[in-house]
């Protein structure tokens, strides 16, 4: 069983992992069951309980497919650093004003111009249940990290 401690490690591996990388691929499942991406900034680091938030619109075509099926994945590249990430896990819709302007970062306003004035925006909370990632040309076969509460870290070789 993971302890908090080692949940803990595992979130702020992640974190330094992704610090660096502010955009990824957003992957939800549309209401036929095929998969649909979209270019995503990510709002701040990964939270102390191991998730990732993102700011969309209410509106949109993730949101409703969200409301369908929660499981969701986030990918992260950075070519340059030989850093590739894969995240599962759940979303969760959060219509919370609190939440909303403690996630808030300026660069936002390029995507939702009025920003937190905005009537039409919500959050996106993904719950993070599994991240895979390489790190180096050296290795083909990916690192996993579970964030689970019954599984620990562990290396694919």
């Amino acid at each position: 069983m993971t302890t908090s401690t080692d949940r803990d490690q595992q979130v702020q591996q992640l974190r330094e992992i992704i610090a660096d990388i502010n955009c990824g691929m957003f992957t939800t499942i549309d209401q036929n069951g095929n998969l649909h991406s979209c270019p995503m900034c990510k709002s701040g680091e990964i939270s102390s309980d191991g998730a990732l938030w993102f700011f969309t619109y209410a509106h949109s075509q993730k949101v409703t497919d969200i409301q369908h099926h929660q499981q969701v994945n986030v990918s992260f590249t950075s070519p340059d650093q030989q850093q590739y990430i894969s995240i599962s896990g759940t979303a969760q819709l959060v219509r919370d004003r609190n939440k909303m302007q403690e996630h808030w970062q300026p660069e936002l306003h390029t995507w939702l111009p009025k920003g937190l004035d905005e009537p039409d925006i919500i959050l996106l909370k993904v719950n993070m249940n599994k991240a895979d990632y390489w790190d180096s040309l050296s290795t083909i076969h990916p690192q996993i990290i579970e964030l689970n509460p019954t599984s620990t870290v562990s290396r694919t070789k």
